[in-house]
């Protein structure tokens, strides 16, 4: 029996895309799924990761072939200046996930901390431009 598609996967559009792939495998132990590369030889049209059993898609930016109604251009994070997703994951311990999405070369926007709703929570910036949030569930108070 084939694996029950994901509803919604997220897609980034980053800068250099290779690079990303491996920054995901080092920072976050993605797994590589597939690769589709441009004509150019260098960028690429598709690919799919898989992280803590979910699929996302990277690919590298096209402005060659962006829309003309910035309604519906997409742009990297880096040329927006910003960005209006984090990925959340969670994960066993949130402060390895940190330590291991900086030492592979993450920004780190929140350090660890035990937050109000019972989640052991923080977030990093990838080389990107891409935010991503961890946490693990903290013991119940008794």
């Amino acid at each position: 029996m084939a694996d029950p598609v994901q509803t919604v996967t997220p897609h980034l559009v980053v800068n250099d895309a290779n690079a990303a792939i491996e920054f995901y495998k080092k920072a976050l132990g993605a797994s590589e799924a597939m690769r589709m590369p441009a004509q150019d030889g260098k960028r690429l049209m598709h690919s799919e990761i898989h992280v803590g059993g979910a699929r996302i898609f990277v690919m590298d930016d096209f402005p060659e072939h962006r829309c003309t109604q910035m309604m519906d251009a997409v742009f990297p994070p880096d040329q927006i200046k910003g960005t209006s997703v984090t990925m959340h994951l969670e994960v066993e311990n949130c402060d390895a996930a940190v330590k291991r999405a900086a030492d592979a070369g993450a920004t780190v926007t929140m350090a660890p901390w035990d937050a109000f709703w019972g989640a052991r929570y923080a977030r990093i910036m990838d080389p990107f431009g891409h935010s991503w949030s961890f946490a693990h569930p903290l013991p119940a108070k008794g």
